[in-house]
């Protein structure tokens, strides 16, 4: 089957990931994950590893790796997307400065709009709850459109 802008899916060791433990956190959190800039894969399984020792969050599933053409600023390597399911008791704008916290220790560089990047953390869903100021939107802008959260999503447990 053919799907416009999606390359392929690949897997690895934690792409995808299900876990059987019990949810802890109060809350539960859909993060987009993203990233065209060597070597993706890598940096995805060392930002697993690192959230995985975060006590604020419990990874519950991750997706496979969505190789999809980049959009917005066309001329640009295919981008690597994945999806992250997770528990936590943090509020909405309280994760996503963990999230920037993250992209920070990544070394992301916000060039210009839709630019390459190291990784970009998106909070697409939280707790089925809508919440839109100047910090924080959710769901995020643009989720239910876009390929590149769409198909991973499809693809959870």
């Amino acid at each position: 089957m053919f799907i416009k802008g999606a390359r392929k899916i690949e897997k690895n060791r934690f792409f995808p990931f299900y876990s059987k433990k019990q949810q802890k956190g109060k809350y539960l959190a859909i993060i987009g994950l993203g990233s065209n800039i060597e070597n993706e894969k890598n940096r995805f399984l060392a930002l697993f590893r690192k959230i995985m020792q975060d006590r604020r969050l419990q990874i519950l599933q991750t997706s496979p790796f969505l190789i999809n053409k980049a959009f917005g600023f066309e001329k640009q390597k295919d981008f690597t997307n994945a999806v992250m399911m997770i528990s936590t008791s943090l509020h909405a704008r309280a994760l996503l400065k963990v999230l920037f916290f993250y992209e920070f220790k990544f070394r992301r560089k916000r060039t210009f709009k839709n630019a390459p990047r190291t990784l970009d953390l998106d909070l697409l869903y939280f707790s089925k709850k809508v919440r839109k100021d100047e910090y924080c939107i959710v769901p995020h802008q643009g989720v239910n459109d876009r390929i590149s959260v769409i198909l991973p999503l499809g693809l959870l447990r």
